[in-house]
């Protein structure tokens, strides 16, 4: 069940929201190409029998122009790591076994120890916790290099997720043959000695997308902070487009709502282990841990709650989601709960900032442009869900562990 969107722009209550609050959004919504905003927000009404309707609706949505994703390609490669161990189903292999990775490419590093973790040895579930928590990249490369390239691209097709590919490492300049090479990981048994070793692997295949807006900005900062005045190409970058991110998050809490074929392979404590960790504060987490000023409860949370470290965090409101933020760019995937006025909805949104044009140089308007935008835009939303009438009010009772 791919993204519908509901037609008609008199019938876009999205639409409605921004035009308003003119204060709040004006500014912003006279030059939408100038900050490549996207937004796509679904509606959940609810049967007698709890089950869940969508109708979605989109703001300047466009498949074929181009954002940088950044962070939000972790999420999808974790699912894939956690259904790979599924599959694999091999005895004693979990998502908390011990692993240790090799390295037999250049460039490519090893990892023999985990301090953040309980036993000091890395794990795919002690990747996943950092990559949600507080979106951890390196995190992320360890379970790329697991998963495999060629695997984390078949699996988006196999879903639907026709417009996004993930090619590459983060923050660590992975591109060309680099980024087709992944590591050989051995996973450890009780005596730490080896049981099951997943090969380096090679992905000789491209991932070609018909994409505009790639050529971006008047210049950028190479590898030595030197000045090239030319636009930054990011024709070799990973694409994950707003559309896909959006369906990712309906299949993943909404698994009864697909069919067989079209859910992914999780069980049902992958299920939880994903919504409370997806959905927790780093200061919740005691393992890995995670203190202020560094981090703080919503220093992931950029719809609604603005990545603001003096926003207060509502106790009766959960956000289980997925952020990005590179380039420019921010974007955020959640699925909303307020447990106690029973509201729920679905909300996706990338904007850009990089008024002087150059890439690479560090210097984003996230805090005065692109976190505002979310934070309003999360609480509108929100105002407006409190007033929606629904038939029949949502059952939280199997998400209430996550309160």
């Amino acid at each position: 069940m791919m993204i519908q969107i509901t037609k008609g722009q008199k019938e876009n209550p999205l639409k409605e929201i921004l035009n308003q609050n003119p204060v709040l959004f004006q500014n912003i919504l006279n030059h939408p190409q100038k900050n490549e905003i996207q937004i796509i927000y679904s509606q959940i009404d609810r049967d007698k029998n709890n089950q869940a309707t969508f109708k979605t609706y989109s703001y300047n949505l466009n498949n074929r122009r181009y954002f940088y994703p950044a962070s939000t390609v972790k999420l999808p490669t974790a699912i894939f790591a956690l259904e790979k161990i599924n599959e694999l189903n091999i005895n004693g292999l979990s998502k908390e076994t011990p692993l240790i990775i090799g390295a037999d490419f250049d460039k490519q590093t090893k990892v023999y120890e985990d301090k953040s973790a309980a036993n000091g040895f890395p794990s795919i579930a002690n990747y996943i916790k950092k990559i949600l928590l507080v979106s951890d990249n390196d995190a992320f490369n360890r379970i790329y290099e697991f998963t495999n390239r060629a695997e984390i691209n078949q699996k988006l097709k196999k879903y639907g997720f026709k417009n996004s590919r993930i090619i590459n490492r983060l923050s660590v300049g992975d591109k060309g043959e680099n980024a087709r090479n992944t590591n050989p990981i051995s996973f450890l048994d009780n005596n730490k000695n080896t049981f099951y070793t997943k090969p380096s692997a090679y992905d000789a295949n491209n991932y070609p997308l018909k994409l505009n807006n790639l050529l971006r900005g008047k210049g950028y900062l190479d590898a030595n902070d030197s000045l090239i005045n030319k636009a930054f190409d990011f024709s070799e970058k990973n694409v994950f487009q707003l559309t896909d991110q959006h369906e990712l998050i309906k299949k993943l809490f909404f698994p009864e709502n697909y069919s067989l074929k079209k859910k992914f392979n999780l069980t049902e404590i992958d299920y939880d282990f994903l919504y409370s960790y997806m959905s927790m504060y780093p200061n919740e987490s005691l393992t890995p841990s995670y203190s202020s000023p560094n981090y703080y409860p919503a220093y992931c949370k950029f719809l609604f709650y603005g990545a603001d470290i003096k926003k207060p965090i509502l106790p009766n409101i959960r956000i289980f989601n997925k952020v990005g933020d590179a380039y420019g760019y921010a974007i955020d995937n959640i699925y909303f709960i307020d447990y106690e006025n029973k509201v729920e909805f679905i909300l996706s949104a990338v904007i850009q900032s990089n008024t002087n044009e150059i890439y690479n140089d560090n210097q984003y308007e996230y805090n005065s442009v692109c976190f505002p935008f979310m934070k309003n835009l999360g609480e509108k939303i929100y105002e407006f869900e409190l007033n929606r009438p629904k038939k029949f009010t949502p059952d939280f009772s199997k998400l209430l562990k996550f309160k």
